[in-house]
């Protein structure tokens, strides 16, 4: 898909000698990054899902939970 858009003189230049010196595309280039800023990115949406899943579940008190959890913490080597 071909899109339009404005970048700043100098990452413009930035971009250029880049893809100059690995001799790929401008195209690539641009692909490449945008590939990288979205990667970047997604675990946001990965850590609001499992916020969201909690508070569905709920944050309720169990009491097996809690004693397991208190000799896992006593047995830990700190």
């Amino acid at each position: 898909m071909k899109t339009a858009v404005s970048v700043p003189d100098d990452v413009f230049e930035q971009a250029e000698r880049l893809a100059r010196r690995e001799k790929r595309s401008r195209s690539e280039v641009y692909s490449a990054a945008l590939r990288e800023y979205i990667a970047r990115h997604e675990p946001d949406e990965i850590t609001e899902a499992l916020d969201m899943t909690v508070a569905a579940v709920g944050e309720g008190s169990d009491a097996f939970l809690a004693a397991a959890d208190r000799r896992v913490l006593e047995s830990a080597e700190w």
